[in-house]
């Protein structure tokens, strides 16, 4: 039996204010990331309870990245089969894929990638061999026929001291990253001040990556009812969190998942 982490949580995506409408509306899907510097690899990424580092991210997007009306997406997630690295035995998974990669890299007279900061920061901003050990294991896993994971957390100490000689950073944060979309149980509009009620949702057949667990891109699940978790009896026999503000799929998944 594989162990999957309990409960429901809650993840934001910095956007652009039309791509999250149109998402909502079902009209778009929300694409995988698939740097080479992601964080925690390949996937769809959101701040980990963490609104306000979600519009962050929207109002000074990286790069030379350009985003006219930042935005936030909401979305309850189960992490499912979860890379935790803030979890001993999966830091060891890591730590051996590291190992693995580095020797076949030297055995080739390969050189691994590195993780790089960028000009006026000192935090690894680019991380290009945390993201090359991570595939590395997904990878290592689909050639042993082994459980693929539903996603990845990773917590990072970011930004500056917020006072002299303390331990705690000005951005530090958790960052999940999902590789499974069915992971998504729901999603919500937020704003600074209130939370949107997500009305008339529309769930599209579900398409899934074509690279998580060998799964055809045009795999296809059909429409799931709508159904709005409303009395507090209905949300206590589905195990959902008590919140007036998500619609979520009767039986099915509620996320038009990626694809590229």
């Amino acid at each position: 039996m594989y162990p999957s982490r309990p409960g429901l949580i809650i993840g934001f995506h910095g956007c652009d204010e039309p791509v999250r409408n149109a998402i909502v509306a079902n009209d778009t899907m929300l694409k995988a990331s698939r740097n080479g510097y992601d964080w925690l690899g390949s996937g769809l990424y959101f701040w980990e309870n963490n609104y306000e580092r979600a519009l962050d991210f929207a109002i000074h997007p990286p790069g030379n990245k350009q985003i006219r009306f930042p935005a936030v997406l909401g979305a309850v997630i189960d992490l499912q089969f979860c890379l935790d690295l803030t979890e001993t035995k999966y830091i060891h998974l890591v730590k051996r894929s590291y190992e693995n990669l580095r020797s076949v890299t030297s055995k080739f007279h390969m050189k691994l990638p590195e993780n790089k900061k960028l000009p006026g920061s000192n935090d690894l901003l680019l991380r290009e061999l945390d993201c090359a050990v991570i595939e590395n294991l997904h990878e290592e896993r689909k050639l042993e026929n082994k459980k693929a994971f539903d996603s990845v957390r990773g917590m990072f100490i970011e930004g500056r001291s917020i006072y002299e000689g303390a331990g705690f950073h000005d951005k530090t944060h958790v960052q999940l990253c999902v590789r499974n979309p069915n992971c998504i149980k729901g999603l919500e509009l937020r704003t600074e001040h209130c939370s949107v009620l997500v009305r008339n949702l529309r769930f599209a057949r579900l398409y899934r990556d074509r690279n998580y667990n060998g799964v055809s891109q045009h795999a296809i699940m059909s429409e799931p009812t709508l159904h709005r978790l409303a009395p507090s009896d209905r949300l206590h026999r589905t195990g959902y969190p008590v919140h007036p503000g998500y619609y979520l799929p009767h039986g099915g998944s509620p996320f038009a998942g990626y694809i590229e």
